[in-house]
């Protein structure tokens, strides 16, 4: 399973790549947007945040294929070993289709139904990003599209992986991973909620408190 942040936070990244066993970091133009950073400066500080290890993925701004492809070129100058992320539109297929010829690899973005996922995989993406809880937030069922995408990918094209995306909760986050999905993006602060939980503080709380009245100190 691979986990990445979805986020161009230099100093959380850093902090959590300490922690948690990363794959690498998500981006998009909104989270670049949000850093006040060009991708030229953010880009490489996410990778030294990284210790200099794991995969990156920053996304193309243009609507017209030959367009996204030139500006996945202009984005590889920066990261050599960048994933290119692609709006799985029709133009954005047809992009997906030349970059594979080129042997860039990509991921399929702004995925919202199983189908559209399956056809971003078929035309040469190496990952598909279904949105889980933007899915949620238009009356779908973001675990269900992620589930039968993932059954799709296991059947028609299983050199691809779903790489699900915009969770709010842990909970959505596992229902994922129990659906197959072989990799996840986690904004910081759902990450964050997985090793903050008030009961595991109170248990450890408990234990000092007992060893310190025993023994006089909260150490070994």
């Amino acid at each position: 399973m691979e986990l990445y942040l979805d986020t161009a936070d230099v100093a959380a990244v850093a902090r959590l790549a300490r922690i948690f066993p990363l794959a690498g970091v998500t981006t998009n133009p909104s989270i670049i947007a949000s850093a006040r950073q060009r991708p030229e400066s953010v880009l490489p500080a996410l990778r030294d945040a990284l210790g200099g290890e794991g995969r990156l993925f920053a996304q193309v701004m243009a609507n017209q294929a030959q367009e996204m492809v030139a500006e996945a070129h202009k984005l590889r100058g920066i990261i050599s070993d960048l994933v290119i992320k692609v709006p799985v539109t029709a133009e954005g297929l047809a992009a997906l289709k030349l970059l594979k010829r080129e042997g860039i690899p990509t991921l399929g973005t702004a995925v919202y139904g199983a189908a559209q996922g399956l056809f971003a995989a078929l035309a040469g993406a190496e990952y598909v990003a279904p949105y889980v809880n933007r899915v949620d937030a238009q009356g779908g069922d973001g675990i269900q599209t992620v589930t039968e995408l993932q059954q799709l990918l296991t059947l028609h094209a299983p050199g691809a992986k779903v790489l699900a995306a915009s969770f709010k909760t842990p909970r959505q986050a596992l229902a994922c991973l129990l659906a197959g999905c072989e990799a996840i993006t986690l904004p910081v602060e759902v990450a964050e909620q997985f090793i903050s939980t008030p009961a595991v503080s109170a248990a450890i709380g408990k234990f000092e408190q007992d060893w310190q009245h025993a023994f006089g100190t909260r150490t070994l």
